[in-house]
């Protein structure tokens, strides 16, 4: 007995396998309580409200959760009604689709929560044409959509009330888990046989993860936020903000950079030094999985032992070369400050599960506190929709291309009369995405899960003929769709048209809609990438000289936050965690546009290579100045100081201004240099500090550069903008 239950303790533990059972109850409900009722027909409303509610599904605390669900059984049933009530009128139907369309997207500005409302409604509304035939009186359908919401929400909320952290301590592991990838990504750096071309595709690799990374944390961000608003001491939610605090400090630690990797390849090529750096920070790697792993299953996080052996011989190796002076001191101490970095990442993994550290680490500081992005008012809500009713905005550009694709495919629609051609409509909106590639590779996606759910729904009707068959095999469909919506697209949308497929067979249409779900889905997928394409086309607005512009200046405010703290003493406050969020983000952002623009159609191929090598060096900078954050302290060394001061107007005039270092900041990179050079210089903080100036010198002129070259490569868009 005690066996089993240990099992079901186990399984209520598995995310995944409590997610299908929910959705496995939502489906079961809205299946077979119509058919026990006698009114087969109305499972068909009462499906699509389930899928609609769980795809506007959002993690928050209770009283918001409840909000949120009000709105959105408010926001389903006028939107349904309308198009129950404009259906009869094509010329009235197309403005309000279109003011609607343009309305919902527009409303995701005011935050994660209305954005996922919003897409929740306009798949509704898609969804409300599909079965506007369905039933006689115009607020049936509308009633049944929301009925078939709110069950999916009472389930939701009963499982929120007896796993009330469960989705923080999932996105608490996921941030562990992509920290571990980070980490092994940074290990490649400490490859001993490493070619320029191997050393850039690292670098590439790094920035990627780094931007996965960054997205994770701020994901979690957003949920630790909204617990701590509503939190009463509940211990659990205090824990998963000191473990974030922890992730966060890993990370700075981690993607510092002490040293130039090509160089140093080169150099310690024949000595075991760098296989030891390696195997560390694979092992550190391992270890944050191991964490992740540990939160996801509730279980005490093990530090592997075998850290103590590992950086004891690393600390015996560099005592030797050191010893030898077979190399240049500079090296020497840039390795001992490696070294130091990464066992205060071993300290932070060791010391993490122990009650002592998380007792202190509770205490309600200042450092612990979050930046509140919530809206404040009425004039928030104007300024914040007001921001992005212009093309620059993603937002706005995508709202109207939305929008217009909509629009021309309901006229296609209303003019060709096609058999069930409201699946063009729903086909355009699943498909479209604020950018090209995006929407690109959905296309294909969509097309091959379509002919895939076409030919086993036809399987399944003809072999399962049975009602009852085909409402379990609705139920295996929907759940699969849900557990594979964010992993599988093509997998998940070969299940929704199973789905539909069998719904549509319990109108007595099932084997007559599959060809023409096929057609309209082409059609469908064709009118997203024309509108991808020819109306508002991403690439004309992605100024890449605007991205690296502000990716540079939050650079420059980040080093700046760094150097006060040299002066004034560390402190970890919310201004200090924001702007080190804000260089990570800009990073993350330059790395994503550049991955994107790689693979859009005008983008010059020499400018690619130009455009890739900024990408690493940008974010080679940000780790420099990611080292001396990890090191920050006071120090009394004036001159070292007034270096600090100097190098950060030298780094703002080359970045921001485009001025390169005068004879002034030259002198004072030699005098780096030559301190640098001092053995007798004990104090290994000024070491740090003047080591980093130096690496930062060393590529500014480089990094400067390539931002001049981008932007006068890419100054013909501004001229395209201004002829749309």
């Amino acid at each position: 007995m005690n066996n089993w239950l240990l099992k079901l303790k186990k399984a209520t533990y598995n995310t995944s396998f409590m997610y299908n059972l929910r959705m496995i109850i939502a489906f079961a409900g809205t299946a077979f309580v119509p058919y026990f009722m006698g009114q087969q027909l109305m499972t068909i409303p009462l499906t699509l409200g389930v899928v609609a509610a769980g795809l506007s599904d959002i993690d928050d605390r209770f009283s918001v959760r409840i909000m949120n669900l009000v709105y959105t059984y408010i926001g389903f049933f006028v939107t349904a009604a309308s198009v129950s009530l404009l259906f009869p009128y094509p010329v009235l139907f197309a403005i309000g689709l279109i003011v609607s369309c343009i309305g919902w997207i527009l409303l995701g500005s005011l935050g994660r929560r209305y954005a996922t409302i919003s897409y929740g409604c306009l798949v509704v509304s898609v969804y409300s044409m599909l079965g506007v035939h369905l039933f006689d009186q115009w607020y049936i359908q509308p009633s049944l959509l929301v009925i078939g919401a709110i069950w999916y929400g009472l389930i939701s909320t009963i499982s929120f009330l007896l796993f009330p952290v469960r989705q923080v301590q999932d996105k608490l592991s996921q941030c562990f888990s992509s920290l571990g990838n980070f980490l092994f990504s940074k290990s490649n750096l400490f490859d001993v046989d490493m070619t320029a071309t191997s050393y850039q595709d690292s670098m590439i690799n790094l920035s990627m993860e780094n931007g996965k990374l960054i997205s994770i944390f701020n994901d979690m961000r957003v949920t630790l936020l909204t617990r701590l608003k509503g939190d009463r001491g509940q211990r659990d939610t205090r824990r998963s903000l000191q473990y974030y605090f922890v992730a966060q400090d890993i990370h700075e630690r981690a993607d510092s950079a002490h040293i130039d990797y090509q160089k140093l390849a080169k150099i310690f090529e024949h000595s075991d030094i760098l296989f030891r750096f390696q195997r560390i920070l694979s092992m550190q790697a391992k270890a944050c999985n191991d964490l992740s792993d540990s939160i996801l299953h509730r279980t005490t996080y093990q530090h592997n032992q075998r850290f103590e052996h590992a950086f004891k011989n690393l600390r015996y190796s560099l005592d030797k070369l050191k010893s030898e002076g077979k190399y240049d001191l500079i090296w020497v101490n840039a390795l001992f400050s490696l070294y130091q970095n990464l066992k205060s990442i071993d300290a932070q993994l060791r010391n993490l599960e122990t009650e002592r550290h998380i007792t202190l680490e509770q205490s309600k500081h200042i450092e612990n506190q979050l930046k509140d992005d919530d809206l404040k008012g009425w004039d928030d809500i104007v300024i914040r929709i007001k921001q992005h009713l212009t093309p620059e905005s993603v937002l706005f550009r995508h709202a109207i291309r939305v929008s217009i694709v909509l629009f021309f495919g309901y006229v296609f629609v209303q003019l060709t009369n096609i058999q069930y051609g409201y699946w063009i409509l729903l086909t355009a909106l699943f498909v479209s995405q604020p950018n090209f590639n995006a929407t690109k590779r959905r296309l294909r996606l969509r097309i091959i899960g379509t002919l895939g759910g076409i030919i086993l729904g036809y399987a399944i009707l003809f072999f399962v003929p049975s009602v009852e068959g085909q409402l379990l095999l609705l139920i295996i469909s929907g759940v699969l769709f849900f557990d594979l919506r964010s992993k599988q697209y093509a997998q998940a949308t070969a299940f929704i048209t199973i789905m539909a497929l069998i719904n549509f067979n319990l109108d007595g249409l099932g084997f007559e809609a599959a060809l023409p779900r096929m057609i309209d889905t082409v059609i469908g997928c064709a009118l997203a990438w024309l509108g991808v394409t020819f109306i508002f086309p991403d690439w004309r607005f992605r100024r890449l000289p605007r991205t690296i512009q502000r990716s540079l200046e939050a650079q420059c405010a980040y080093l700046e936050n760094v150097v006060s703290q040299y002066h004034q003493g560390r402190n970890n406050s919310l201004d200090y965690r924001i702007i080190r969020r804000a260089a990570n983000n800009t990073d993350a952002d330059v790395a994503s546009l550049i991955s994107t623009l790689a693979t859009e159609p005008d983008f010059d191929p020499s400018q690619k290579t130009l455009a890739f090598e900024f990408l690493c060096l940008n974010h080679t900078f940000l780790s420099y100045i990611a080292a001396l954050g990890a090191h920050r302290e006071k120090i009394e060394d004036q001159e070292v100081l007034n270096l600090l001061d100097q190098a950060l107007d030298d780094i703002r005039g080359a970045l921001l201004k485009d001025e390169m270092p005068d004879l002034t900041a030259h002198n004072m990179l030699q005098t780096i240099r030559t301190r640098l050079s001092q053995s007798e210089d004990r104090d290994s903080k000024s070491l740090i500090i003047l080591q980093q100036l130096s690496l930062m010198f060393s590529i500014l002129k480089q990094l400067s550069n390539l931002k001049q070259n981008l932007s006068h490569a890419r100054d013909d868009q501004s001229t395209e903008l201004a002829s749309l």
